[in-house]
């Protein structure tokens, strides 16, 4: 018994379809490693569509040992404010700790504890230093979503007024405070 013309024909195209899809993620793949040989593709490069955007509405609670805030308390601000969600479970946001250490003295830092629980959190600033003046806990990762983040750290520049005018999804260095924020600060103070 001979099959159908056009049961044949619905068996190639399933034969084909994963072969395709294997293809397109291929080349999906040569394009970012080439990016990457290149040096013009950065993992944590996000081009986020928040800049230039107000924060969202959100609050979160105290955040032993600090004070929680919201976004009406961003948009009452006159000066720029670095936002930075990390968590005590976060390798990376140890790493970036000295860094945000040493630029506490130069710009206010404000940080939400993501998906933490509140002792650890509060453990894990003790041991490497509490650089935040103000600080939320944002335990079950709403906030987290409402601001678009995809893990931790991420770091938020908000402008007066409480809008958002830069934004990092890698751990904060010396270069990119010096080579990125530090001019855009200025930039900031002269507008």
């Amino acid at each position: 018994m001979s099959t159908p013309p056009e049961n044949m024909k619905r068996r190639r195209l399933l034969m084909a379809a994963p072969l395709a899809a294997a293809a397109v993620a291929g080349v999906g793949f040569w394009k970012m490693l080439s990016g990457m040989q290149r040096g013009s593709f950065n993992p944590h490069d996000i081009h986020a569509p928040v800049l230039n955007r107000p924060v969202p509405d959100f609050s979160v609670p105290d955040q032993a040992p600090g004070q929680g805030f919201g976004a009406q308390d961003l948009r009452a601000l006159t000066q720029p404010v670095l936002v930075n969600f990390f968590a005590s479970w976060c390798i990376p946001c140890l790493a970036e700790m000295p860094t945000l250490m040493a630029l506490k003295d130069d710009l206010p830092l404000w940080g939400i504890a993501y998906k933490d629980r509140p002792e650890n959190a509060a453990g894990f600033l003790k041991h490497s230093g509490n650089p935040f003046t103000r600080l939320g806990s944002d335990r079950d990762g709403r906030v987290g979503i409402d601001w678009g983040i995809s893990g931790v750290p991420e770091t938020f520049l908000i402008g007066p007024g409480g809008v958002i005018r830069w934004h990092s999804a890698a751990p904060l260095d010396v270069d990119t405070i010096r080579g990125t924020l530090m001019p855009l600060l200025e930039s900031l103070k002269k507008s």
